[in-house]
């Protein structure tokens, strides 16, 4: 009976209406909803940010209200705020079924600083909830959740943290940043910088303009970078990197790997290894640091090649190459470097 009366009271959309919301310090309106009954939270905005908080036992949607156009926040009233927004735009915040529906749109698509307003939502749920989020000029922040998550932004940066489930975000021009978050991992930006610590799973991570900071990981790691440099540390399962320009320098690495980069150089430090390792870098050399090992197939290349010494070796030595195996050969190590030398500590 009492989940019902929630229930309609959050139908009948019985809002809170705050005064200074202008200010993006408190919300233009609120709304209470029953986080027990909604297991989908839908958001969209053309110009805000999207913000979800798990794990909380009473819901609330927080909207706020700001002119896009910074020079007219000093000029316009609260009233006059108010009124644009009523007649541009349609604001929706209720349920349907077991989804919240949170939306802001514009009537029509003519655009003009002085009807442009930018309408955010910070919403508070339950932490069992799949969302589906969306804004064309704003941030987008999700926390303790567990579910299927899926989300874009054109002109925002992107926050993950103590998100588990399937999670995949696209951001056209911000950085990612992503904390203890375990199962499936799929993020992009165009355009600016990743940072992912203590992840669990199959992560996928790309960006075409930024760096790579990668912490604590373990699973099937795939992350991509067309202009930065990549750092990685205490990494367990597959690691599967490359840049397109900048560095590449790797500790406590522990399975498989694979690392290139056409403007760098590359620094390989790892404490464990299990079918191959292959680093290739074309304007840069090679240190690699690794455990001894007593079966492994090795293809080394560069201007220089130093390798400490081997034992039960078969194959060549050359000051430019080393090909050959130690043992049956199970461990494939290719190393390359095409302008720079390469230096192997096993």
């Amino acid at each position: 009976m009492k989940r019902n009366l929630l229930l309609l009271l959050f139908m009948l959309g019985v809002f809170c209406v705050h005064a200074q919301w202008g200010q993006n310090e408190t919300p233009f309106l609120t709304q209470s909803f029953s986080p027990a009954a909604v297991k989908v939270i839908k958001a969209e905005t053309s110009g805000g940010f999207i913000k979800v908080e798990g794990g909380r036992s009473s819901g609330l949607v927080e909207v706020y209200v700001t002119p896009s156009n910074g020079g007219m926040r000093k000029k316009m009233s609260e009233q006059q705020i108010k009124e644009i927004l009523n007649r541009y735009y349609d604001l929706e915040v209720r349920t349907s079924g077991n989804t919240l529906l949170v939306r802001a749109t514009r009537k029509d698509h003519s655009w003009s600083e002085k009807t442009a307003l930018s309408v955010s939502f910070k919403i508070h749920s339950g932490k069992n909830v799949d969302t589906e989020l969306k804004t064309s000029g704003g941030s987008i922040t999700l926390s303790e959740l567990k579910g299927d998550q899926l989300f874009k932004t054109s002109g925002g940066s992107l926050t993950i943290h103590a998100v588990d489930g399937k999670i995949t975000g696209k951001t056209s021009g911000g950085s990612i940043d992503v904390t203890d978050a375990t199962d499936e991992i799929d993020l992009v930006t165009s355009g600016g910088s990743i940072k992912a610590d203590n992840l669990k799973g199959r992560i996928r991570l790309k960006t075409s303009g930024g760096s790579l900071s990668l912490s604590d990981l373990s699973g099937t790691i795939e992350a991509r970078t067309s202009g930065g440099s990549i750092t990685a540390s205490d990494i367990r399962g597959d690691l599967l990197t490359s840049t397109s320009g900048g560095s590449v320098t790797l500790s406590g690495i522990d399975g498989n790997l694979e690392a290139s980069t056409s403007g760098g150089r590359i620094r390989a430090q790892l404490v464990g290894t299990k079918d191959f390792v292959k680093l290739r870098t074309s304007a840069g050399g090679v240190n690699v640091n690794m455990p001894r090992t007593s079966d492994a197939q090795l293809n080394l290349r560069g201007n220089k090649v130093n390798i400490s010494r081997l034992g039960n070796f078969n194959g060549s030595i050359e000051k430019d190459h080393v090909r050959g195996t130690i043992g049956s050969g199970k461990l494939l190590v290719e190393v390359a470097a095409s302008s720079g030398n390469v230096d192997v500590n096993m």
